[in-house]
């Protein structure tokens, strides 16, 4: 299945679906290294992840000693050791396993938050992205960009952002947070154009909570209001669900097909 440039791979399970990203990725890393001496990769952090990060760190003949990793978002204020950090997520499930290169961390508490934006911007700069491994939020999000601040346009790399509160929510949805009273308000983020820099997009989004966001993702004329709709302009995207997260798709027949 294939909407504009957006392959579209939707598989029984969430284990198949993780399991088959994380091929497709490990794939594409082995092909770059081929032809490059580091690969650049951006990594997204939230459960619906767990699967593929889990079969990813497996994968064989990958070498992580060539590989610069980044992540995309990280929320302000919060213990750099707490279970809701998003380079702390990264780090257990999948840094601590693989001898990577480089991590480089969004510092959510950095002193000066602007020169923290500035900071990781450069990093971006000095190593383009190769490969993006991201999800979609429920309310269509890609990374921190939530509607209200998704500008296909922002000239900014990274930038401080508003949280908005079915953002925030979604967090207590995935058991990360126990109350909206718990989740921060603010958080750092790569923004739109950041992310679709990146040569290749690996998105992987499972679970009925995100039927909605697959349906608009895919629907919706491409806009700002449904931020995940601009990976339908990446020339080389491919998007990962599982039935739950496709259940919204009944007229697949209406799309072109892959």
């Amino acid at each position: 299945m294939k909407v504009d440039q957006l392959e579209i791979k939707i598989f029984e399970t969430r284990q198949e679906m993780g399991e088959n990203a994380a091929k497709a990725v490990a794939d594409k890393i082995r092909e770059i290294q081929d032809t490059k001496d580091f690969v650049n990769i951006i990594f997204a952090s939230a459960p619906s992840q767990n699967e593929f990060l889990a079969t990813l760190k497996e994968e064989k003949d990958i070498q992580w000693e060539k590989i610069n990793a980044f992540h995309m978002d990280e929320y302000v204020g919060i213990a750099a050791d707490a279970p809701q950090n998003f380079g702390y997520f990264l780090k257990v499930r999948l840094f601590d396993h693989v001898p990577v290169h480089s991590v480089s961390y969004l510092d959510g508490n950095a002193p000066d938050i602007e020169a923290e934006c500035q900071r990781y911007a450069r990093l971006l700069e000095e190593n383009p992205i190769d490969i993006v491994c991201l999800g979609i939020g429920e309310n269509g999000h890609l990374a921190f960009n939530d509607p209200h601040v998704a500008f296909f346009d922002d000239p900014l790399t990274v930038k401080k952002v508003e949280l908005d509160d079915a953002c925030r929510q979604q967090q207590v949805n995935d058991a990360c947070f126990d109350a909206l009273r718990e989740v921060p308000e603010t958080a750092l983020t790569l923004t739109i154009p950041t992310l679709m820099k990146a040569k290749y997009a690996f998105c992987i989004v499972p679970g009925e909570k995100k039927a909605q966001a697959i349906y608009h993702t895919v629907s919706e004329d491409i806009q700002e209001e449904f931020p995940s709709t601009i990976l339908r302009r990446h020339p080389h995207a491919i998007l990962f669900i599982d039935k739950a997260s496709s259940g919204k798709l009944k007229e697949i027949s209406s799309y072109s097909q892959a």
